[in-house]
């Protein structure tokens, strides 16, 4: 029998330590760019770029590249993709969980550019649609520091 309220999934501190490493150190162009994860849970992603000079796209007016803030949305859709496969396999000890990541693609990403990206610092949220055996779905977006949306986007992963 199925429990009317199933029991919400904790990531254990060792995988949400592993997870952040990852994402933050050893994708070494997220660590260019950067980001810096503000929460993980299952399905569920959000991060912050802070913004300065290297991240310029057009300098009249300061704004972000539209490069920066598509890598941004297709990493933190990604991580929120990893993340709800990981919420799936809570029987596998942390270190598989992370081993994961290295199966993890990108196959399809659009963005749709909403207002100009101009701020201090901007947050970038995404949630995972689904996540099947091999294909996972997140929507994403991009916000300034007063929470406007600035940018949007959907992506598909690949997962195995």
């Amino acid at each position: 029998m199925t429990p009317r309220h199933p029991v919400p999934v904790v990531f254990e501190p060792e995988y949400l330590e592993g997870f952040r490493q990852i994402f933050e150190e050893k994708i070494v162009f997220n660590q260019t760019l950067g980001l810096k994860l503000t929460r993980i849970e299952p399905g569920r992603v959000q991060a912050r770029i802070d913004m300065r000079e290297a991240l310029v796209g057009h300098f009249a007016y300061n704004r972000i590249h539209g490069g920066v803030i598509s890598a941004a949305l297709d990493a933190i859709g990604s991580a929120a993709v990893m993340a709800a496969a990981a919420a799936k396999h809570m029987d596998e000890p942390p270190a598989k969980r992370l081993e994961r990541f290295a199966k993890l693609g990108t196959i399809d990403l659009r963005i749709d550019y909403l207002r100009p990206g101009i701020g201090e610092f901007f947050t970038i949220d995404a949630h995972c649609l689904r996540v099947g055996s091999r294909v996972g779905t997140a929507r994403m977006d991009f916000c300034g520091p007063d929470g406007t949306l600035m940018s949007a986007g959907a992506a598909a992963y690949i997962v195995s």
